[in-house]
């Protein structure tokens, strides 16, 4: 059974077999971000991490690319005025946005189709599994217009590629195809163009029938990792496995495990 909700046109909303389904919906702009936009994709995951019978997110673009970043429209200098506070941008829409994809203790796929640009980029790379079609493109694209990446880019590519392939890409702004991106350790895969959407809707259905709360336990370790000494990290994997030895799901996967049988989880 699919349910739809649309909150805004500019973001549609479905909901099959656990999986919460985001795409982003401005294709005649590149699926380029406004306030509505920020907003709708917010209430989306707002969802996503409140509803239980979310268990999984798929977050998509409409059209020819995934999202070529913010949407300057509103922003051209030659209307005069004083200038943008992009710091305000930022605080305001994309950073609770993006801590919001990395908190969710539920995995987010991302399906890049075509160009990721900007913060269009830094937003799937910010989402637990990514896959890419092969024709899709990604770009740091703010040194074309004088700005740093933002969206989490700066913290991602350095600690993902270091960084002399993470300046080489912000400075020179060149663009990466998705097989690079995965030979890079960048994105999960790329997959042929007429594949993504099934393959990628296929996943997402997989880690919404498993174990949704040691997946969401994992999520949160391995983001940990980065930051603590290895002490730490034991004093963690310590405290979230017996968390995660306490729920429904582990009683059925051990169970399941002796009766040679496939776990029927439930996510609790």
């Amino acid at each position: 059974m699919t349910e739809a909700t649309t909150l805004s046109e500019t973001v549609r909303v479905a909901l099959e077999a656990g999986v919460l389904s985001l795409t982003l919906n401005r294709p005649d702009k590149l699926n380029s971000f406004n306030e509505e936009m920020h907003l709708a994709l917010r209430a989306g995951l707002d969802r996503a991490a409140a509803d239980p019978e979310v268990r999984a997110i798929l977050l998509t673009g409409a059209g020819r690319g995934f999202s070529a970043g913010q949407d300057l429209g509103d922003r051209d200098p030659r209307k005069g005025g004083p200038a943008p506070d992009l710091g305000a941008t930022l605080e305001t829409f994309y950073n609770p946005t993006l801590r919001l994809i990395r908190s969710i203790e539920k995995p987010v796929v991302c399906a890049v189709n075509g160009v990721a640009a900007g913060a269009g980029a830094n937003i799937a790379f910010a989402c637990d599994i990514v896959l890419a079609a092969k024709s899709a493109k990604f770009i740091q694209a703010f040194s074309k217009i004088g700005l740093v990446p933002d969206a989490g880019g700066s913290w991602s590519l350095a600690r993902i590629l270091g960084e002399p392939r993470a300046k080489a890409l912000a400075l020179l702004a060149e663009p990466i195809g998705a097989e690079t991106a995965a030979d890079w350790g960048l994105i999960w895969k790329a997959v042929d163009d007429a594949a993504l959407l099934d393959e990628a809707g296929a996943l997402a259905k997989r880690l919404a029938a498993g174990p949704t709360r040691g997946l969401g336990l994992t999520k949160r370790a391995i983001q940990a990792a980065a930051g603590n000494s290895l002490d730490a990290q034991l004093d963690l994997e310590r405290d979230l496995q017996r968390e995660a030895g306490r729920t429904a799901d582990y009683a059925e996967g051990v169970t399941a495990f002796l009766e040679k049988r496939q776990p029927a989880f439930k996510g609790r």
